[in-house]
């Protein structure tokens, strides 16, 4: 049944790993016969995903060798956030082993891997609304732009079976708003449905013509349901706002930049200078710093050959979670993943300015690849300790691309997260130190991601 027909679409995910005694027929290379989903790209590690593509696999066979010299879809169609509508169940209490798949140490699901499920079902999503169904045109390149801020509203516990459920909530000319929702009922929750709702994220894709590289149109959208005309309505105030505000708000934020940097600064300088004096419970950011590398391998990539965007941020979660627990002394609390743009940065100022006028992407986006090599390095930005009861540990990982070769290296993305301690290790005495910039360097990225939170308030 093609999407245009279908309303919403249920995948239940289960486990991955077969049984060591089972066994397949070897695969012919020349069988005309559909290769296994296991070997398709980025098949590897994700429940969610094998089963996002075997659910549409009549879509993404053609995206794994798009006909690049087939003409561009001719005539847009309108559709319906329904026709996008997914909904993908995690069987937490009955797959004994797809529970080992996502648990964690504390027998809670692992968020890094949430997050890369979440960007596999907001693609698919999106691959789902921009679809013609016409095997003689080209399809679209679709790329996730941004991830709006997600918050963690509950824990997320795997031993209970949990949902997410996503559609096409906005589009443009060429961009593409998707809302996920989480939901996990447990036994104690309440009759309301909004209670069971662990986690809301909004993902941002950008669609490019596979054959010029350039931005595409994509199909219409036509909310039916109140919910989902509210849905469209809040999307769009965001983008206007973001348009005729940003540019006036940031401005506003940097006035006495200067003092500010002088108050920032000066604890910092006497840690540099007379560290004997120092306040013993400050950290210079310097001394909070994690970091790892990898070569991007194959079996990382998603359809279009490039880096999974969920990749990247489940491994930008796993080292910002380290670098929280080795600072706090204890296992950090997660609470948030800051607003993510996957966005060239050549500089603050032109990142800022693609942000708030939303210019063409294409002179923006930095692609990682198959065989790149690949550094995140995370520190602990700043400390809020304004509410003894939650301290709020903000989080900084920024990923780079390096080249040994050409003696480069450059940043793909920077992510940011907040985490907190558990409220009875406050109790118990548990202290969160002051974290202060050394270098004016470090003290302007603070005052930057301060006033990027500040905008966010005050564009909600």
């Amino acid at each position: 049944m093609d999407s245009n027909s279908s309303p919403s679409q249920a995948i239940h995910v289960v486990s991955t790993f077969t049984s060591p005694f089972e066994t397949s027929p070897p695969v012919d290379s020349s069988s005309s016969t559909r290769k296994p989903l296991s070997l398709w790209p980025g098949m590897y590690h994700s429940p969610v995903t094998n089963a996002l593509w075997e659910a549409r696999s009549s879509i993404f066979e053609r995206l794994l060798d798009p006909p690049i010299d087939a003409p561009p879809q001719s005539e847009l169609l309108t559709k319906t956030p329904s026709q996008s509508r997914i909904t993908i169940f995690y069987n937490f209490s009955s797959d004994y082993i797809l529970r080992e798949q996502y648990r964690d140490p504390w027998n809670e699901v692992r968020i890094g891997k949430l997050l890369e499920d979440l960007d596999a079902l907001a693609g698919t999503i999106s691959v789902k609304h921009c679809s013609d169904d016409d095997s003689t045109t080209r399809p679209l390149l679709l790329v996730t732009a941004a991830v709006d801020k997600m918050v963690l509203k509950k824990s997320i516990r795997v031993d209970t079976d949990l949902k997410i459920s996503g559609a096409v909530t906005w589009v443009g000319r060429s961009s593409i708003e998707i809302q996920l929702e989480v939901t996990q009922f447990t036994t104690q929750e309440s009759t309301f449905p909004s209670d069971s709702i662990a986690l809301t994220a909004n993902f941002t894709f950008v669609a490019r013509d596979y054959k010029t590289r350039k931005s595409a149109p994509v199909n219409r959208l036509s909310p039916e349901t109140e919910r989902e005309k509210m849905l469209w309505e809040e999307a769009e105030a965001r983008n206007k706002l973001r348009k005729r505000k940003g540019g006036e708000l940031r401005r506003e934020f940097e006035n006495g930049e200067g003092d500010r940097l002088k108050t920032l600064l000066s604890e910092g300088r006497i840690f540099c200078d007379m560290p004997a004096l120092a306040d013993r419970d400050s950290i210079l950011i310097r001394d909070t710093c994690l970091q790892n590398s990898l070569i991007c391998q194959p079996q990382q990539r998603n359809i279009h050959g490039r880096i999974f965007g969920g990749f990247l941020m489940h491994r930008a979660f796993e080292l910002a979670f380290s670098t929280a627990y080795a600072f706090a002394g204890m296992m950090p609390c997660f609470l948030e993943v800051d607003h993510v743009d996957f966005l060239r940065p050549v500089s603050t100022h032109l990142t800022s300015y693609c942000l708030s006028n939303c210019i063409d992407y294409n002179y923006c986006f930095q692609q990682v690849d198959v065989g790149d090599f690949l550094r995140f390095n995370s520190c602990v930005l700043y400390t809020e300790l304004h509410n003894p009861e939650q301290p709020l540990i903000n989080i900084e990982v920024v990923a780079h691309v390096t080249r040994p070769e050409l003696r480069s290296s450059e940043v793909s993305n920077t992510f940011y997260f907040t985490f907190t301690v558990s409220p009875e290790a406050v109790k118990n005495g548990l202290r969160i130190r002051n974290v202060v910039p050394a270098t004016e360097e470090e003290a302007r990225r603070v005052l930057e991601r301060m006033d990027a939170e500040n905008l966010q308030l005050v564009k909600t």
